[in-house]
Formats: structure tokens, sequence, C-alpha cells
């Protein structure tokens, strides 16, 4: 049965209210949700800081137009980012009456939360559901692309997948902004969630001279090491250890590197292959003259952008591809309510 927009921008409502009691009862889940994704406590804590507790009436009202209307939707959610749940049921319960939500078996806290909270029979946990049991609707499922890949190879004839793959952010700081105030900004986006999620940016492209970035470098490094003292960075799985080691090795081959105890920043010098660095508060610094270089250097990896960060977004995201998210530095981990994270073809 079809629903009004009134009735669905009310149930997107119902949810906000649920996530605002799940953030002010956060101390709860501080403990089970540092063991389920590694971060420290006050990782968690910075993290709870990006779950969406409120959006204004224009956001919601455009989260809703931008959902088809769907027969039921079943949500496969991932690890990477543990307040990732609240958008992916918001955007779920927009198209359908009837919402299946399958919470990632590493870490199901906020989304168990978020549904205990809700108190919506049209809102159901279904921990150990098989895709492949789904017969009508849609199945919306976030994750790696192998993920994504094996629920498209076992859904039945007839059932749309919508997919949220892997991604990452860059930002871009222009040549009109203060290099020290805008490594301050974007510290918080690198420190949340220990870098691993889909808005974490990678990679930060410096408008003007090898200078201006190594500047910008050196004072993003200062800030990182700042926020490990108040932030100290979780455990890296063996595989992010060792991708961070190679990384570490070849840019202080190719490039400059600022290390910390847990983080490091990285320069190219002009003309340099780009070298994306893994998660776990690492970031690359590429100086270029203007922003049409900007473009050119983020071409190769353009399909991988989700989200861009800019002390002036709207110049920035001529340098970016049309689907990546722009937000202010500092904001990248909470952009506006207004539909999925992850604006790519699906």
């Amino acid at each position: 049965m079809s629903r009004s927009a009134e009735r669905r921008v009310a149930d997107v409502r119902r949810l906000l209210a649920a996530s605002r009691s799940v953030y002010e009862q956060r101390a709860r889940w501080v403990p089970e949700l540092a063991l389920a994704t590694g971060l420290t406590p006050q990782g968690v804590e910075l993290g709870f800081e990006s779950l969406e507790r409120d959006a204004d009436e224009d956001e919601v009202r455009a989260l809703v137009a931008r959902v088809p209307e769907a027969e039921g939707v079943h949500v496969v959610l991932s690890a990477n980012v543990f307040v990732a749940p609240l958008r992916a049921i918001a955007l779920a319960r927009a198209a359908a009456e009837r919402v299946t939500v399958r919470p990632s078996r590493r870490d199901p806290v906020v989304a168990r939360a978020l549904v205990d909270a809700l108190r919506d029979d049209a809102v159901v946990l279904v921990p150990g559901r098989d895709v492949a049991a789904v017969d009508r609707g849609e199945i919306h499922v976030y994750g790696r692309d192998e993920t994504i890949a094996a629920v498209r190879s076992a859904v039945r004839p007839g059932v749309v997948v919508r997919a949220h793959g892997a991604g990452l952010g860059v930002a871009v700081v222009t040549r009109a902004a203060d290099v020290a105030g805008a490594a301050a900004s974007l510290a918080p986006d690198v420190a949340a969630f220990d870098q691993r999620g889909c808005l974490s940016p990678r990679v930060a492209f410096v408008e003007g001279d090898e200078d201006r970035a190594v500047a910008f470098a050196g004072a993003l490094h200062a800030e990182l090491r700042a926020w490990e003292a108040r932030v100290p960075r979780g455990e890296l799985t063996a595989q992010e250890r060792a991708d961070a080691a190679r990384w570490c090795d070849t840019l202080a081959f190719v490039g400059r590197l600022w290390r910390g105890a847990a983080h490091a920043v990285a320069s190219l010098p002009p003309g340099a292959s780009l070298a994306v660095p893994p998660a776990g508060r690492h970031v690359l610094v590429v100086g270029e003259p203007d922003l049409a270089a900007v473009a050119a250097r983020v071409a190769p990896i353009a399909r991988f952008v989700v989200a861009v960060g800019s002390d002036d977004p709207g110049r920035a995201s001529a340098a970016v591809p049309s689907h990546a998210r722009a937000s202010v530095l500092g904001r990248m981990q909470r952009p506006p309510l207004d539909g999925p994270v992850d604006r790519r073809s699906v």
C-alpha cells in the first residue's frame, strides 16, 4: 500500500526520536561498542557525535523524495561505522511499510538499540536472515564489494538490490584557506572511527605550491598528535598494521613522512604517483597549483570518492565527482540526512 509523503516523513521522524534516546543513553553501550569495534572508549564517544539525531524539514523531505517506494526492504548492515544503521534504517523506512534489518555479526549494538528504542512493529531485527529468503521488494546492502557481489548472486529474481559500497573521502584546501586552521578542522574528521568509514578523508589536496602543502602536512601532524592524547586510536588488525607499515615505508622513500605514535602524514613531491593510505589515521597530502590539477589527480580514484571536505565546499565540488558529498572541514562525518551517504549509482 502506498503511503503519503507526510506519513513517510513521520516514520523517519520517529526513528530520529529513537536515535536521540540512544544518544542520551550512550554510556550504556560504550564498553560493548569498544569491544566490538576495536575503538577506544574515547573513540566510541567521538563516534557518537556523528549519530544523526535530528534533521530539518527540508532534509527529511529530500530523503523521502529520493527513495522510491518498495513493497518491503531488507537491510544488510556492515560493521565499519557503528552509527551507520541510523541512516540505513531511515532510508529503508522511508521506502517501505515493512523493514527487516540484518545487523553486522561483529557489531550489532546500535542497530539493536535503535530498533528497541523505536518500538515499531514495522521494523524488525532478523540477525540470521538469508538474503535468498527475501522474495519481494528490495535489499539494501552495505559493505565491501565482495559482500555486495555475494548478495547480488544470491537474490531471487525480481528482488531489487541497492548497494552502498566501500569508498573514501578527500579534502580540498583552497588557496584562500589558512593552513593551520584547515588542519585543525580536518583532524577530527580523520580521527573519527579511526578513519574506517567511507566519509573518512584519506587524501588532502592543497591548492598552492609544494611549500604550502608541506606546511599543511606539518600542521596536520601536530593536530593529529594532539588528538592522540584526547582520543587514543584503537587497535588495528594485523592486516591494517601491515598495510600501514608498507605505506609509511613507501612514502618515507618517495616523499616526506611525519609519523606519530598512532598516526602518519605524508606529502608527495610534484608528479609523484598517488598512494592512497590505509585506515588508521593516515593522510596523504598533495600540493597542486589549481583545482583543475586537483581534478586531474582525483580522476583515477573518482569512483571511490564518496565525500569531499573543504574550507570552500562549493568551489571544491568542481574538482571531485558529482556524486561526492560536499561538507565543510570538520563536518565530513555527519552530512545532512537528506539521502544516502553513498550517492554513487547503485
